[in-house]
């Protein structure tokens, strides 16, 4: 089964939910839920789901649970793909 990883920077508390891929694939993403009882991280996910169309159980945080700065897998879409899904439905 294909997966990919990807670093991610994860700001709580925004005006708005917005996410930018930068040149090293690193994933800035912005959410509105506060960082209290894994609302942000459970925000992240389904905003990741919805941007990329795939079930939120394909998400894994790997490491970073307690950190602005994170490690989550993909399963089931190749990182190529994911860019592309993304920069297009930003």
């Amino acid at each position: 089964m294909e997966s990919c990883t990807f670093s991610v920077h994860l700001k709580p508390n925004a005006k708005k939910n917005h996410c930018i891929v930068d040149s090293n694939n690193v994933l800035k993403i912005s959410v509105t839920s506060p960082p209290v009882e894994n609302k942000a991280n459970l925000h992240l996910i389904k905003y990741l789901a919805k941007l990329l169309k795939i079930s939120k159980s394909s998400f894994n945080i790997i490491k970073g649970r307690h950190s602005r700065q994170k490690v989550i897998t993909i399963s089931g879409v190749t990182s190529k793909s994911a860019v592309e899904l993304l920069k297009k439905n930003m």
